[in-house]
């Protein structure tokens, strides 16, 4: 296929969405938004992870969702639930108000004017937090929304979205990142917008499981403990 945008947050299951990407689209873009979440330091880190992979375009749109607020990643005054299990008990406090709607859209938008009919992300529905926004259904329905409010669309060169990541647990993407050659030293997953991970919110909770399943130690682990800024003790817990 000729050209894919990556929604890409920079977190694990987007890292790994962009180099199923590179394998299957010649060009690749790559669209970042900074929303006004908590953990804002994964915009730096996305940047860093495009920049070694190599895309034709990297794309940083400003959404500020915290005027809606309603969720603990865009509201200081909400807490980022910890030691919460199990995770997949109802829809967490994390949740954004129709976050990956507002994305999509804006994403559509973006790669119409550079003739992109493409669209990727790391959405999944097996190891997630309950967010309804990442379920299959609701993707198709966006595509199609999308495909019915875009010139591109109505004018016969309509959009896919495409979620590869949609029916895998959390090893499973990891195992297919890695036989991509992903390198995850630089993709942040914690809600609390620290680098090194607090190992307790839902997502440091999805992560951790998912790497000991695949029986190796998270790259980001490494590269932390090679920077000095984790010990081994603090792996320990963390991992």
């Amino acid at each position: 296929m000729d050209k894919g945008v990556v929604v890409f947050s920079g977190g694990l299951d987007s890292t790994t969405a962009l180099y199923w990407a590179r394998e299957v689209f010649r060009e690749v873009y790559v669209l970042t938004f900074f929303y006004g979440q908590r953990h804002a330091l994964e915009v730096e880190m996305a940047r860093k992870i495009a920049r070694r992979v190599g895309v034709k375009e990297h794309g940083f749109l400003e959404v500020d969702l915290t005027q809606i607020g309603g969720s603990a990643l865009t509201d200081p005054a909400l807490e980022v639930p910890l030691d919460r299990e199990p995770v997949q008990e109802g829809i967490p406090i994390t949740y954004v108000p129709f976050r990956n709607g507002i994305f999509l859209s804006l994403a559509a938008a973006w790669a119409e004017v550079r003739g992109v009919s493409h669209v990727v992300g790391g959405w999944n529905a097996v190891d997630f937090s309950g967010y309804p926004d990442c379920r299959e259904g609701f993707l198709r329905a966006m595509e199609r929304a999308i495909n019915l409010g875009t010139k591109a669309g109505v004018e016969g060169r309509p959009f896919t979205i495409h979620a590869p990541l949609i029916h895998l647990s959390k090893a499973q993407i990891i195992s297919l990142g890695l036989s991509l050659g992903a390198d995850y030293s630089w993709s942040l997953s914690c809600y609390t917008g620290r680098e090194v991970p607090c190992g307790r919110c839902d997502s440091c909770i999805l992560r951790a499981r998912g790497w000991r399943a695949v029986g190796i130690m998270d790259h980001l682990l490494e590269r932390l403990m090679r920077e000095g800024k984790l010990s081994g003790e603090d792996v320990l817990k963390i991992a």
